[in-house]
């Protein structure tokens, strides 16, 4: 068997193993059975995906300046408009509250999330599930569970 042959085998069993050319599955992923929310859940999920992934930044930023925080987000090196959202961020005794808003208002059942750098362990703990304080169009607050899906695969 030569060296090529050799070569061409291992790379044929491992595409094998790893079920390489499989048909696709046709379950629903997490972001299709995130069409199957109401909408008020699909604005909370896609506002809570901004608002944990900017309170991941502060947090690491904090961590890497000696526990001191970021003034604002243009510190940490992130934009505070979007197309689609506007972004604050204040520290209340140097632990990060994030806001996520979006820009167009009208369409939306929940107009804004905020959140605090407890989510981070709320959502390590609960499977990355974890509670934002959001407000509807009308100005009504009201907590808000969102992350992950239950049974997202």
């Amino acid at each position: 068997m030569s060296g090529r042959t050799f070569w061409l085998l291992a790379l044929w069993l491992a595409c094998a193993a790893a079920d390489c050319g499989a048909p696709s599955d046709d379950r629903p992923r997490s972001a299709d059975a995130g069409s199957n929310l109401p909408p008020d859940q699909q604005d909370a999920q896609k506002l809570g995906a901004e608002v944990f992934d900017l309170i991941d930044r502060a947090i690491a930023y904090r961590s890497v300046h000696r526990g001191r925080p970021a003034a604002n987000l243009r510190q940490m090196g992130v934009e505070s408009l979007t197309p689609l959202t506007v972004r604050r961020m204040v520290n209340l005794q140097r632990e990060p509250v994030v806001t996520v808003a979006y820009r167009r208002r009208e369409t939306r059942q929940i107009v804004s999330c905020r959140g605090d750098a407890g989510i981070l362990g709320e959502a390590t703990t609960n499977g990355g599930r974890f509670t934002l304080m959001c407000t509807d169009r009308s100005g009504a607050q009201r907590p808000m569970e969102v992350g992950e899906l239950p049974g997202a695969d």
